[in-house]
């Protein structure tokens, strides 16, 4: 889009400003004039442009340095600043479109307080002042913490208030008042007199909404330019350009913790463990701490629970904290299907707060609650809007290793707010940063039912490919499965590529007849409904891969994972699919199998810490003893 561009003279000094519509900029001057006892006809203002691309437009607003000689200048001063600031863009428009803009340098209007008056009283006073401070008031109240373009502020404009009118002026009053932020999609480049290190960092715009690089450029039809560059990483969540507009809301100080975090409490309350509720102990009193002082970014807290810890049973009292201050929590989950799995639990532990449930094309789009869970794409909507982020599963796809999504949630948090991250794998950073003492953090050994982690036995047998070019299956493989399911356990299969389900299929069902065996991936459309039978036990063996290896708990489970050498297995999913047995208390010493023909480092990390969890919950006393296990 295109946009206003101006330089008044205040009583201090030039100042640069944008404008959606200058007639709400003319008002707002002599409205100001009247607040300071000043003459309006002391005023003198330079319209450089009414119609500057807004990426140009805000890179001149940002390199605006007040000069006392521009009291002195006239037209072709002004001129010659706006030519500079224009040079360097229109170094990327081709030669032939750019003449078109030199026609910019000759729109340049000086005008003094007089212009002002005459321009509202001509237009009657158009736009009644009133009227419009209650439509900014409006957009400023639904802008609250969100980061939005001009196509989403119309959509929400439309959800919460049914209005599809102009909705400009009333932005360009809210930013006047300080209460919205003026932003193009894109951050530009360096200028070319900064620094050398500078420069190479900055070669390519910066997107604003997701930090990422934008190397893309294509003509615009928006703001004309030949060469408008674009955003590829977040275009999903719509088309963040050079010249889009990119509107801030602004939200309040981040709140604090209101418990101290005595652990009996959190028990009582919310019926946790004894291993549960000390490390939510550790996280209120964390909460319940003041910022620290010249600290970069919110305060983070580690919850590194094994997998069946409850996780989401401990987050309760650490949402109460901030909720009872009258602060705003957002749960972040990697996938729509655990956000939908969640909403229900958060509703009804919370049944007096409004649950608001985001994910690509959710109908809470742009509903606003005290709980707010999502999907972590659609952080990039919200900037510094929550007194606390709840990050779950932070190792997991599609959060883990992508810096757009580690930039949405860390825009996400409220100055002053706090980060918990959720983890039974943390990555190596974060466990390298808790070891050394600078990331708190809580660790739940334990799982819930008070047993230890079953240890995964070796089983060494031809890999796969192997397997499948004999067109058998190894005797020792077939004599574990079949015992599993002789017992009655229901059997995970893991396998390290899509292709090898199918043909392990047929190997299986070949051999191991009269039982019903199944195999899905992330490719399969039945896979949501062969894992509902295989919940429901209509399926005894599921040949899957690590699609599978977090939010699946199925009781009495046994997990065999082939090829478990493979390097697609690193540690953090040997131990995410080990997670998946043992975790009911009616079987807690579900068996887990890791088939290769080789012992690998991954192997024997995920063993070793899953030994470590169990001696650090026996330590603890988290493991219920051999007298409480015989009187059930």
């Amino acid at each position: 889009m295109k946009i206003a561009v101006y330089a008044i003279r205040t009583s201090e000094k030039w100042e640069c400003y944008l404008s959606l519509d200058m007639r709400v900029d003319t008002r707002w001057w002599c409205e100001v004039n009247r607040w300071t006892d000043e003459k309006t006809s002391a005023l003198s203002l330079v319209l450089l442009s009414t119609r500057v691309p807004l990426g140009w437009a805000v890179v001149i607003k940002e390199r605006f340095r007040s000069i006392q000689d521009m009291d002195q200048w006239g037209k072709s001063d002004w001129q010659k600043y706006l030519y500079q600031g224009l040079s360097s863009f229109l170094l990327h428009e081709p030669e032939g479109s750019r003449s078109q803009w030199s026609d910019l340098l000759k729109e340049i209007q000086m005008l003094d307080g007089s212009y002002v008056n005459y321009s509202i009283e001509d237009r009657n006073e158009a736009e009644d002042w009133g009227l419009l401070m209650q439509q900014a008031e409006l957009l400023i109240q639904c802008m609250a913490g969100r980061a939005l373009l001009a196509g989403e502020v119309e959509a929400l404009l439309v959800e919460v208030a049914g209005d599809t009118g102009d909705w400009r002026p009333a932005a360009q009053l809210g930013v006047l008042l300080g209460r919205l932020r003026l932003e193009a999609g894109l951050a530009q480049p360096a200028p070319q007199g900064a620094a050398g290190w500078l420069r190479r960092r900055a070669m390519a715009p910066r997107c604003r909404r997701c930090g990422s690089e934008a190397r893309s450029r294509t003509a615009c039809a928006a703001c004309g330019s030949a060469a408008c560059a674009y955003c590829e990483a977040c275009l999903a969540m719509g088309r963040s350009r050079a010249c889009a507009l990119l509107l801030h809301g602004a939200a309040g100080s981040a709140v604090r913790g209101t418990a101290g975090g005595s652990p009996t409490a959190a028990l009582g309350r919310w019926g946790l463990s004894a291993a549960q509720s000390a490390a939510a102990g550790a996280a209120l009193r964390f909460l319940a701490e003041p910022p620290a002082g010249g600290s970069a970014g919110a305060a983070r807290f580690l919850i590194w629970a094994v997998t069946g810890a409850g996780k989401t049973e401990m987050i309760f009292p650490l949402l109460q904290s901030i909720l009872d201050a009258g602060g705003c929590v957002l749960v972040a989950a990697p996938r729509r299907d655990v956000v939908l799995e969640l909403a229900p639990r958060l509703s009804m532990a919370f049944p007096e707060q409004t649950v608001v449930t985001l994910y690509g094309g959710s109908p809470d789009r742009w509903k606003r609650g005290s709980i707010t869970l999502a999907t972590t794409h659609q952080l990039l909507r919200f900037k510094r809007a929550f007194d606390l982020v709840v990050i779950d599963e932070i190792d997991a796809f599609p959060y883990h290793n992508d810096p757009m999504l580690d930039y949405a949630a860390k825009g996400a948090c409220k100055t002053g707010g706090k980060y918990i991250y959720l983890s039974a794998t943390p990555p190596t950073p974060l466990q390298r940063e808790a070891a050394a003492g600078r990331l708190p953090h809580a660790k739940v050994p334990a799982r819930f039912h008070g047993h230890p982690l079953p240890v995964p036995q070796k089983l060494k047998i031809l890999t796969v490919n192997r397997c499948l070019q004999e067109k058998k299956l190894s005797p020792l493989l077939v004599r574990s499965l079949s015992a599993s399911l002789s017992r009655g356990a229901q059997v995970f299969l893991f396998v390290s590529r899509i292709k090898h389900i199918a043909p392990i299929l047929e190997l299986l069902r070949k051999t191991i007849t009269n039982m019903p065996i199944e195999g899905t991936s992330s490719i399969d459309p039945e896979r949501a409904s062969k894992v509902m039978a295989f919940r429901n036990r209509e399926l005894r063996l599921l040949v899957t891969t690590t699609i599978l290896e977090r939010g699946v708990t199925v009781p009495k489970s046994d997990v065999f994972i082939l090829d478990a050498d493979s390097e697609l297995f690193d540690e953090a999913a040997l131990i995410q699919m080990a997670g998946r047995a043992g975790r009911s208390k009616d079987d807690p010493a579900g068996r887990v199998v890791f088939a290769a023909p080789q012992w690998t480092q991954s192997q024997s990390s995920a063993v070793r810490q899953i030994k470590a969890m169990n001696r650090i919950a026996h330590k603890g006393g988290y493991l219920r003893s051999v007298q409480e296990l015989s009187k059930e």
